[in-house]
């Protein structure tokens, strides 16, 4: 099914575009109703402080849908993508006569990772853009102010990202290259070499860890100083219920959550995106 295709994220949605794309509308109805959870909690709070039963019903409802797609979801997901795993990793054997033990077992390993940017990133992306358009709707009603700072949160996280995308990418390729040689050290028996290698792999993941501290410590700012001021318009400048008080600050919140994803998945497109071009190569 893919011996004749590069291997990446296009070719492999090609290749198995109808399971795939099952999957991805069951994310999409999960993530539809955890969207609006949040706003029938609001309703049934303001329902059952006016001692209607309505509200806090249809919120029942709501979760008991969200379980089940949700259970069923999960159960699909597992046999889809292990199929996918099975496949990519069979087409790597095939082409790879003339590549190193060593090389071949670090790329087996990389592209289940290609698999998991497929299975968990890109659902991720879909739900955070979901997330993303119906708290922006629901702010905008309440009060446009409200959309307004989360759009100006989001385009300062993006630019932050943007100042740090190349040293991921750079630090990603010297942590894979590193990996394909593991194999081949270990055949020499020699302690020092192991130790040596270790070591190697220990210094680049304590600079990327040391990138996202610093990187994701900015990002939190910004997005925290959003909720707060999100909070300080809700209690001070609009006249609301304590049922529309909770919904703001909800919706805030999942706000905050769904564009969170965006930088983590632009920092894992960096890796993905690197080893696309490493377990492509015939040699």
């Amino acid at each position: 099914m893919l011996e004749n295709r590069t291997l990446t994220i296009a070719s492999l949605l090609t290749a198995f575009f109808r399971p795939v794309l099952l999957t991805w509308l069951l994310t999409l109805c999960e993530t539809g109703l955890v969207a609006i959870v949040p706003l029938f909690i609001g309703f049934a709070i303001d329902g059952l402080l006016k001692d209607s039963m309505d509200a806090y019903q249809h919120l029942g409802i709501v979760l008991a849908l969200l379980m089940i797609i949700a259970v069923l979801r999960r159960i699909y997901d597992t046999r889809v993508y292990g199929a996918i795993r099975v496949e990519v990793g069979k087409t790597q054997i095939f082409r790879s006569d003339k590549v190193p033990v060593s090389t071949l077992n670090a790329r087996l390993g990389m592209a289940r990772e290609l698999v998991d940017f497929l299975e968990q990133e890109i659902p991720t992306i879909m739900n955070s853009f979901v997330q993303i358009a119906v708290s922006l709707i629901v702010l905008y009603v309440f009060n446009p102010v409200l959309c307004n700072a989360a759009l100006i949160a989001t385009a300062l996280v993006i630019t932050l990202y943007a100042f740090c995308h190349r040293r991921f990418y750079r630090l990603n390729a010297d942590h894979n290259q590193q990996s394909e040689q593991q194999v081949n050290i270990l055949e020499q028996k020699s302690k020092h070499a192991v130790l040596e290698h270790l070591d190697k792999l220990r210094r680049i993941e304590i600079s990327l860890s040391d990138t996202e501290a610093c990187l994701y410590g900015l990002i939190f700012a910004v997005f925290f100083g959003f909720i707060a001021f999100n909070l300080w318009v809700a209690a001070t400048g609009m006249e609301t219920t304590v049922g529309t008080i909770f919904s703001i600050i909800n919706y805030s919140w999942e706000f905050v959550e769904a564009a969170l994803v965006i930088p983590m998945a632009l920092q894992n497109w960096s890796r993905i995106s690197e080893i696309i071009q490493r377990i492509n190569k015939q040699d």
